[in-house]
Parts: structure tokens; sequence; C-alpha cells
């Protein structure tokens, strides 16, 4: 029972997290005016949105890991749990893994008449261009929390109560839906699904956070 309030309580600071904006990024916003009145519009935005993305995620981390830290039987749902050495190198391979699901999704949705290239992913890295600290929030805090979030809250949960396929495609699926970019959720949620597998095979959610840490350190770099 303990657990089960654990992974809610990480849900709903995600989900506050998700929502905040609307009542935070105004106020950010002018208080970034105020101090660089030469700015754009448009910088000033992307710069707002960079800070709140680091501040909002960093702040929902923390709270997430205060609450697992009153829970030390969060991570205990797989009772078998790869050495971690095995644990580290699933999440180099997992890496690959969703990189070549990736281009298997990008085919898919070139036949299906789909263009390339993600606006969701543009637009971040167009705020990590204004506000360089974002890129702390889009390789390592948002990648660990979503790991929490969507592997080991959602997919976990319902692991424990159904298959392994039906647990992994439900995960992808909000996984996909969460990154509000719908022309390319069969991209999303391939990733989703590869890390779920991830996070099974090993029991252990380190390899899974290491191939999205990866994933979006190469995504954010390579742009």
């Amino acid at each position: 029972m303990k657990t089960k309030k654990t992974a809610l309580y990480i849900l709903i600071t995600y989900i506050v997290m998700q929502l905040c904006g609307a009542f935070l990024l105004r106020p950010l916003y002018n208080f970034y005016a105020g101090q660089h009145p030469t700015w754009s519009t448009e910088k000033l935005a992307l710069y707002t949105q960079g800070w709140f993305l680091f501040l909002s995620m960093l702040v929902a981390l923390i709270v997430s890991l205060l609450f697992i830290a009153r829970d030390k039987q969060f991570f205990d749902n797989y009772e078998q749990k790869m050495p971690l050495a095995q644990t580290i190198l699933w999440g180099l391979v997992g890496f690959v893994m969703v990189l070549g699901g990736q281009m298997l999704g990008g085919m898919i949705e070139s036949l299906l008449g789909i263009d390339a290239g993600s606006d969701n992913t543009m637009s971040l890295l167009g705020i990590a261009a204004a506000a360089p600290v974002a890129i702390f929030a889009l390789v390592v805090f948002g990648p660990i929390l979503e790991e929490l979030v969507f592997r080991r809250v959602i997919f976990g949960s319902l692991k424990q109560v159904t298959s392994f396929w039906l647990s992994a495609l439900v995960s992808a699926l909000f996984f996909a839906l969460l990154h509000n970019d719908f022309t390319h959720l069969l991209l999303y949620a391939i990733t989703g699904f590869v890390l779920a597998f991830l996070y099974h095979k090993t029991g252990r959610l380190l390899a899974p956070m290491i191939a999205h840490i990866l994933l979006n350190a190469f995504v954010t770099f390579i742009q």
C-alpha cells in the first residue's frame, strides 16, 4: 500500500509539473523582461521557457526522490535484477535499440506520407539554444523523471496485474501522448516500448534511464 501511494504521489507531482506553466510562465516572463528590457519578445519567451523547464523539472525530480526516499521497497517490484555491470551494458545497447526503432518508425511514417522532423523536438532545441540551462532538463532531469513516471509508475504498476505486452503498449502510448506531438506518435511509442523492455529485461530502472539520457543527449547535441 505504501508503494502504491508513492507511485500515486510521483504521478501527481508529474501532472502538477505539466500544468503549472499556466500559472508560472507569465510571472517568470515578466521578471526576465524587467531584467533584459532590450530583448525581443521571441527571445524572452524562449529564455523564459528554458528556465521554466529547468526549474520545474528539477523541483519535480527532487520532490519525487523525496517520496521515494520514504519508501525503501519502491524499486522492489522485480525480484530478479541483473548485476549492475550488465544493466549498464543493456542501457548502452538499449540506446542503439531505440535509434534502430526510430529509424524503422521513420521509414513507416515516410511510407504513410508523414514528413520527417518533430515539431516538439525542434521547439525544445530552440528553447535550449536560447537558454542553455534547459539542456540539463532535456538531457538529465527529464529522462530520469519520465522513467520514474512512465516505466516505474505506469508500466511497473500495470505489469503487476497484466502481461508485459499490454503493460508496455499502454505505458508507451501514454509516453507518446504526453510528448504532445501527435504526428509522430509512432516514434515516441516505439521509444517507450523499447524503454519498457529494458526495464523488464534487467529488473532495474537504471537501464532505461541510461538509454533515455543517451538518446536525448544525442538528439540535443547533434542538432
